[in-house]
């Protein structure tokens, strides 16, 4: 049986396009709520795009369904198993049912406001080969 690790946590200013698996401690700084529908069998579809920091930077988040509820301004979240969505050639954080969100204790950081990782746009290159 494999040994339990203590999970590495990450900074915003070292994600990347593609990245997964990752683990984070981050500040709700703003949410706005972008779907909230009903379906026809009576559930509803609730998304939210978070914007979410540390002392490195800032991201968009992604929340859907009940973890919009956890994305209150001003909760710090850890975010368990995250990775990196491409949307319209920029970053969102996102966690799928194989991660977690949590609410953690008070954070003694400042967020850095002015490095919002969203805000790079990132271009698909095909390489061929010659």
């Amino acid at each position: 049986m494999a040994e339990k690790t203590t999970p590495d946590f990450v900074a915003i200013d070292s994600l990347r396009p593609g990245t997964q698996n990752l683990n984070l401690v981050v500040k709700v700084l703003d949410v706005k709520e972008v779907v909230n529908k009903k379906r026809p069998d009576g559930s509803a579809v609730k998304i939210a795009e978070c914007n979410v920091g540390d002392a490195s930077g800032t991201i968009m988040f992604t929340a859907r369904n009940k973890q919009v509820d956890l994305m209150k301004v001003e909760n710090t979240v850890t975010i368990r198993n995250g990775k990196i969505d491409m949307f319209k050639g920029t970053m969102r954080l996102a966690v799928d049912k194989w991660g977690l969100i949590q609410e953690a204790g008070a954070a003694d950081w400042e967020v850095k406001v002015d490095n919002n990782l969203s805000l790079v746009e990132y271009e698909l290159v095909a390489v061929t080969d010659r």
